[in-house]
């Protein structure tokens, strides 16, 4: 499967194009080295990354807890809708350069089709504020 005719690969068009969505739910960062936990939390994980020093899970609040991990930081997940190109230069640097202005601690996972924005769930509507003010001065500045 190859992406999609109309990706995005600019900054400005991106940014412009990136409409973020809060979607509901959250989410822990966890990590384990326990081949159980990780053969059976693949089916529901978010998101799935091996490191050197574990397998990192990124798993719903009923799943964490189902398997004992630290819920002590609730994080919330944004979409940005934007179909940007896996080559596309300058989209998380500004989000993550807009969050951090405002103090507010973000991870993102870039995925095939869009960005995920991570943000502690305390902050998301406010992340989410920033962001639109992101876009929207992005579509001025492109007209």
């Amino acid at each position: 499967m190859t992406q999609g005719k109309n990706l995005v690969r600019e900054q400005q068009p991106m940014l412009a194009g990136m409409t973020p969505v809060l979607r509901y739910g959250s989410y822990f960062f966890c990590s384990t080295d326990d081949a159980a936990i990780i053969a059976s939390a693949a089916t529901t994980s978010l998101a799935t990354f091996r490191e050197d020093e574990g397998t990192s899970l990124v798993l719903s609040e009923a799943d964490a807890s189902n398997y004992g991990f630290d819920l002590s930081t609730p994080m919330c997940r944004i979409v940005l809708e934007v179909f940007s190109a896996l080559d596309g230069v300058g989209l998380t640097a500004a989000v993550a350069t807009a969050l951090a202005e405002e103090g507010i601690p973000c991870n993102i996972i870039s995925a095939y089709h869009h960005d995920h924005v991570f943000v502690p769930e305390s902050m998301g509507r406010r992340a989410i504020q920033i962001l639109e003010d992101v876009q929207r001065t992005a579509a001025e500045t492109a007209v």
